[in-house]
């Protein structure tokens, strides 16, 4: 599969050219799931906030409403308790699935019940793209500080490790003080893996294992 991993959705030209440069076709011939969970599993997260995503009305972090040619919901929640041959034809049909932000570990363990973590790795050509703890889902560790729902409903702070570096994402966010370089720093050097820290200008596109950071703002590696 092929990641476009954001702190904030398509913010810029740039991030929108590694769209599609993914997808390779034009966004208005794509077929998009959306996937509101992680929203849930934040503490601040309300029913407004997730119609807000899957709607795409008045949000600051585009994605659904980029001009897909159809977009359908997929909520985890629902899919251990429907035919799994049901939703993942849904799946495989889409050219692309869109994940919210919230907490990316219940995320994580969301997709692993639902059994969508282990359909991802086969659904070879297809894109999946995060937004905020819908990018930290895909990495080996989200980090204590993420970890948004106390205790996390696993108990640690795994994400899926289907790419091989951790993200800190809003770095520099005004209304976050605590995503300052200090704090990303602190945060790298607790995780024994590589990472990434990157603000709301910049992605981090993976394909067949490549890493390519795509920003028009700040961004820093950390080698673990």
């Amino acid at each position: 599969m092929k990641f476009l991993l954001t702190s904030a959705g398509v913010k810029n030209a740039k991030i929108h050219q590694a769209l599609v440069e993914l997808l390779g076709k034009p966004i208005a011939d794509c077929h998009a799931l959306c996937i509101p969970t992680a929203h849930y599993g934040h503490p601040s997260g309300t029913a407004t906030g997730a119609y807000r995503f899957v709607s795409g009305r008045r949000t600051p972090c585009p994605m659904v409403d980029l001009g897909w040619k159809s977009v359908g919901l997929l909520e985890l929640t629902v899919l251990p308790h429907m035919a799994r041959e049901r939703w993942t034809a849904w799946v495989q049909n889409a050219d692309i699935l869109l994940a919210d932000g919230g907490d990316a570990v219940f995320l994580a363990h969301w997709l692993r019940q639902s059994g969508l973590a282990d359909l991802l790795p086969s659904l070879a050509g297809k894109t999946w793209m995060g937004l905020s703890a819908g990018s930290m889902a895909m990495t080996p560790r989200v980090g204590e500080a993420f970890v948004e729902m106390k205790p996390s409903i696993t108990g640690d702070d795994k994400g899926l490790g289907l790419v091989g570096f951790s993200i800190f994402p809003h770095l520099d966010y005004p209304d976050f003080p605590e995503n300052s370089m200090r704090h990303a720093e602190r945060w790298a050097a607790g995780l024994g893996n590589p990472s990434y820290a990157i603000d709301d200008q910049t992605a981090i596109q993976v394909v067949d294992g490549r890493v390519n950071v795509v920003s028009e703002g700040r961004w820093r590696y950390f080698a673990g």
